[in-house]
């Protein structure tokens, strides 16, 4: 993971929680209940849609000191419509981000529970997920052994965003597509994913 975002998540103030799959569900609902939500306010959308773009879909690690300010500034400020779904994405963000510091494996569980409420909540307020719930669904799924949901998930997201280089990454992998190695190989050789799974 970049260093940068696991400075950040490490350092960042969010309240401590007993972060398992069976009280992700509780903490969220408390968090939900305190936020004002409104589903013409597309900040912390287009805030998922920038950290997506500048860590996952970007050849390298763009994120910028402004990014990360913005982030804290909407994370700490009570006001911040939706906050229920930035302070979600931020606990599971954190969570990654410690366990991979710790060298310890993530809790499978409160990932893929953290994933399907964001997601699930996202499509009730703003109508369309976007491609970085997708891609971390994905993950936990198949960091949870659910081999063939991670699989549906990565082919809803390549539905949706058709250009997203870290789900056509898992489509490969799950898939060895030779059109997907090809357009990978010849259009995306520089993006950190494709290096770093070795994909030639």
């Amino acid at each position: 993971m970049k260093k940068l975002i696991l400075a950040f998540f490490f350092c960042i103030s969010l309240h401590t929680f007993a972060q398992t799959g069976a009280k992700v569900g509780d903490v969220f609902q408390k968090i939900k209940d305190v936020s004002k939500i409104d589903r013409d306010d597309r900040t912390v959308y287009d805030l998922l849609d920038e950290f997506y773009n500048k860590n996952l879909q970007a050849e390298n690690d763009e994120m910028t000191t402004e990014t990360v300010q913005r982030i804290e500034k909407l994370a700490s400020n009570p006001d911040t419509k939706n906050l229920h779904i930035l302070m979600l994405f931020l606990m599971y963000q954190q969570h990654i981000s410690r366990t991979a510091m710790a060298g310890k494996t993530p809790d499978t569980e409160f990932q893929i529970e953290a994933m399907k409420l964001l997601e699930s909540e996202i499509l009730d307020v703003y109508g369309k997920v976007p491609a970085i719930i997708y891609i971390y669904k994905a993950e936990a799924l198949e960091g949870g052994g659910k081999k063939g949901e991670a699989k549906t998930t990565v082919d809803q997201g390549l539905k949706e965003y058709p250009d997203s280089v870290p789900l056509k990454v898992y489509s490969y992998l799950n898939t060895k597509d030779e059109v997907l190695r090809n357009d990978l190989v010849k259009n995306h050789s520089n993006h950190w994913m494709v290096q770093q799974f070795g994909i030639k």
